[in-house]
């Protein structure tokens, strides 16, 4: 059973987290955790070490390029792939992002049927 993927989803937005989570665990079989906020989100990443990292990139307290920060100062954490989801969609902010060393930057509002394809597509797991 090893060869199921497991994906770890931090957002502040239940919604958002419940239609990803249920979209990943229906289309791809894959194992999901969630976590509110960057604080939580950074230690079940250590705990846990899932395959790949969703993370939120505008949360209270702590937002995504934050938490993402920590997280690569983390040993237990610094290799684990990190994509972004954000509604921001401007130029800039893409650059912003993709300058962080994330693995990609996702745009909400995702499509839950294809979700799981992207982030195959992105890590390289077909």
């Amino acid at each position: 059973m090893s060869d199921v993927k497991r994906i770890l989803i931090i957002d502040d937005d239940d919604d958002i987290r419940q239609v990803a989570a249920l979209s990943l665990e229906a289309v791809a079989g894959w194992q999901v955790m969630t976590a509110n906020c960057g604080a939580a989100g950074i230690e079940m990443a250590a705990k846990e070490k899932p395959d790949a990292i969703l993370l939120d990139v505008m949360m209270p307290e702590m937002d995504g390029p934050t938490t993402f920060k920590n997280m690569q100062d983390n040993p237990a954490t610094k290799d684990i792939p990190v994509m972004l989801l954000t509604a921001k969609v401007q130029g800039v902010d893409q650059r912003r992002f993709a300058s962080l060393g994330v693995a990609a930057v996702l745009f909400k509002p995702f499509d839950p049927l294809t979700l799981s394809e992207q982030i195959s597509t992105i890590l390289g797991w077909q």
